[in-house]
């Protein structure tokens, strides 16, 4: 059975479900498509026939971020804080999430990446916090979910550098946990989520909420840190010089101020 919105679809395969998302070309977040994918992944929570899900993109990339410059996407900080109030509904969900990431996850797209509690990844896939090359402050709660995956010293070499991590480099790390080749990556994912519904559910969901304790309490406080330091940086000119370079595909020519 297949449901679908404007972005997002929901498939079966057996007790897994299958999210598909879609934001042509670079797949960019926005309120409504966050608000759409935790309706459905709380609607799943209440399927007892539902013990996994899949969730992938369509097209090359993941998920390049937030779009911060168009206002039909995430413009201006009302919309950024409204944005993590949907993101703090994605890591209060209960059913186990694998991700399947064929591109690049940046900024905002790898926290939706490190959401789910897997990612399986084709070696096209590339991960970047690049917040301070546009003069900002990193979002999504990265600032917690990220050092509690890979260390504080990895997270602190990803997002004071922006730098772009490669798999291979992301497994070594613990930030990808398989990969495989893009012809495979689908079924990939599926079969490690059939994997984890092969177990009794109850279990799961119990040992996955002892796991994840306190995770939603210091997410919700992280975003809230995060927007605050975002509201005090949307307004400089560095901010401005960096969305410029980015569009421009250049390094920033900041000023400090």
């Amino acid at each position: 059975m297949t449901r679908a919105t404007d972005h997002l679809s929901v498939d079966r395969v057996g007790h897994v479900a299958v999210l598909t998302f879609a934001r042509p070309p670079a797949n960019h977040v926005s309120v409504d498509l966050l608000r759409d994918i935790a309706d459905r992944l709380e609607g799943l929570d209440l399927d007892a026939g539902c013990r996994a899900v899949v969730l992938q993109a369509e097209g090359k990339v993941f998920c390049a971020g937030a779009d911060l410059d168009n206002p039909n996407g995430v413009s201006g900080m009302d919309s950024i804080a409204a944005l993590y109030e949907q993101a703090i509904r994605l890591f209060a969900t209960e059913t186990p999430i694998v991700a399947a990431i064929q591109g690049a996850a940046v900024g905002a797209g790898l926290g939706l990446a490190l959401m789910a509690d897997f990612r399986v990844v084709s070696p096209e896939a590339r991960f970047t916090a690049n917040f301070v090359k546009l003069g900002f402050h990193p979002g999504f709660g990265l600032t917690h979910i990220l050092p509690r995956l890979i260390g504080a010293q990895r997270a602190s070499l990803m997002m004071l550098t922006g730098r772009r991590i490669k798999p291979d480099e992301a497994l070594a790390w613990g930030l990808v946990d398989e990969i495989a080749p893009a012809a495979e990556l689908r079924r990939a994912a599926l079969r490690l989520a059939e994997e984890i519904a092969e177990s009794g559910p109850l279990a799961v969901v119990a040992t996955r909420q002892s796991l994840r304790a306190g995770i939603v309490d210091a997410f919700r406080a992280a975003t809230r840190h995060e927007h605050v330091q975002q509201s005090l940086l949307h307004g400089t000119e560095d901010f401005a010089e960096g969305i410029k370079a980015v569009g421009e595909r250049r390094p920033g020519r900041f000023v400090g101020r």
